[in-house]
């Protein structure tokens, strides 16, 4: 018991250094447009679209562009299986304690296995049950929405870096 507690003191590393300013102002500015671009499409289409899930999606794709977690296939590909799970789950096996832990749980597994790991897209299973949504959640928000975050990405982060994005596809 004692190892364990031990272990919690963590190992004595430094904190990372800070981003400098630009770095920050720049991705506070990807993630409002990539927001903004989202909720104003579904305020004019009428359409579910925004997910909260996509603001930590902002954290990764606009701070932390060139990190696996980070990539348009991880994004897209990390939110549709985990909703995809969500949904299976609920309407399977219903809305219980057990069976959200067993729907989130797997979707860390379906996106490690699939190789498309988006720790936002984590918390997905636990939006679908709260919210106990239709099938076309899949589609509407998650899918839709994913795909405008990327799509913003790819415009925004070419424009304002002198790096490619993305890393791969």
């Amino acid at each position: 018991m004692f190892e364990l507690l031990k272990k919690m003191t963590g190992d004595g590393a430094a904190i990372p250094p800070r981003a400098t300013w630009k770095l920050i102002s720049l991705a506070w500015l990807g993630g409002f447009i990539a927001i903004a671009t989202i909720a104003w499409l579904a305020d004019t289409l009428s359409l579910v679209l925004v997910l909260g899930s996509f603001g930590a999606s902002c954290v990764l794709i606009f701070g932390y562009p060139d990190v696996p977690f980070s990539q348009p296939r991880n994004v897209i590909a990390g939110h549709v299986l985990s909703t995809f799970v969500g949904l299976l789950f609920l309407t399977v096996l219903g809305p219980h304690w057990w069976s959200l832990a067993l729907a989130v749980g797997t979707a860390i597994a379906v996106m490690m296995a699939t190789r498309t790991v988006h720790p936002p897209a984590g918390s997905n299973p636990v939006i679908v049950f709260l919210t106990k949504p239709a099938w076309v959640f899949l589609l509407y928000p998650t899918l839709f929405g994913a795909v405008i975050l990327v799509l913003v990405a790819l415009l925004y982060l070419n424009a304002t870096r002198a790096t490619k994005y993305p890393k791969y596809w």
